[in-house]
């Protein structure tokens, strides 16, 4: 069993959350569940930077590492693989994940539960602020640090920060077309919950799993550390590949401190798939 997290998406080009130079450390701080539904201003700042960031966003590429993971799948080696990441870029490469966070790939309504594809609502967006959207895509254009980008730095969940005058006034977001409900990314915000089946089917195949590679996460969020843990108390074989601490570093044997494109490619090279003995 595999599990993979934003260290993964980085060498991608999709910035984290927690590594020296995450958006943690410019003092960024990503929205919330309760932030999103009680706020109307926090839904619109959302949305228009999310739309601002879309088209490079969706550019990534999937790495070496998601490129190994899949070969490792097709050859037989990985039986089950969880993501903490939204951005399907797994998916890209030819893997299947379960998605434990969710993706900003689909659209969900809060009220009727319907989904709606992203690009669907890229357009509904478009539709519905014309000016806006033409003048934030002329925007995308200019060079890095020009007035015609004003910086436009990437955040970890494919939104851009703008300024808020881009956003703050005529803003609006499309309503669900079947019951006018409130839209939201189909992700886990942070203070939500994942939901209970997702939830159910991580853990009994961590439970169940005769061994458990952490790939690029830190583990600091409980829905990926209590699955860890789970394997680890069930005596599957356990090992992690992360750059930087990571919240099961007290107990599990095997931590390699390096880039998961680095390592994975190796394995394949060299056919050696087993964890090694530590004396």
């Amino acid at each position: 069993m595999v599990l993979t997290g934003a260290g993964l998406s980085t060498e991608s080009g999709i910035p984290d959350y927690r590594s020296p130079n995450g958006a943690y450390s410019s003092g960024f701080k990503p929205i919330t569940h309760q932030e999103f539904v009680r706020s109307s201003r926090a839904r619109r700042r959302y949305w228009a930077r999310s739309y601002a960031g879309w088209r490079r966003f969706i550019a990534a590429q999937p790495s070496q590492g998601h490129i190994s993971l899949a070969t490792l799948e097709k050859a037989g080696r990985v039986n089950f693989m969880i993501t903490q990441n939204v951005d399907r870029l797994h998916h890209r490469a030819g893997s299947e994940p379960l998605e434990l966070h969710g993706t900003v790939y689909t659209v969900v309504c809060l009220n009727c539960a319907i989904s709606v594809d992203r690009n669907s609502f890229q357009d509904q967006v478009k539709a519905l602020n014309p000016k806006w959207a033409s003048a934030i895509e002329r925007l995308e254009h200019g060079a890095p640090g020009s007035d015609k980008n004003f910086g436009m730095q990437q955040r970890p969940d494919g939104d851009i920060e703008i300024d808020e005058k881009f956003w703050e006034q005529d803003f609006i977001i499309p309503d669900c077309h079947q019951c006018g409900g409130m839209l939201k990314p189909d992700v886990v915000f942070f203070g939500d919950n994942v939901p209970k089946d997702t939830a159910d089917k991580a853990m009994e195949a961590a439970k169940s799993s005769d061994a458990f590679l952490v790939l690029g996460s830190s583990l600091m969020t409980m829905s990926a550390f209590r699955l860890v843990r789970a394997a680890y108390e069930a005596k599957a074989d356990v090992a992690i590949v992360n750059i930087g601490e990571t919240r099961a570093d007290d107990f599990v044997p095997l931590k390699i401190n390096a880039r998961v494109g680095e390592i994975l490619p190796r394995l394949l090279q060299m056919g050696c798939l087993s964890i090694p003995c530590i004396s």
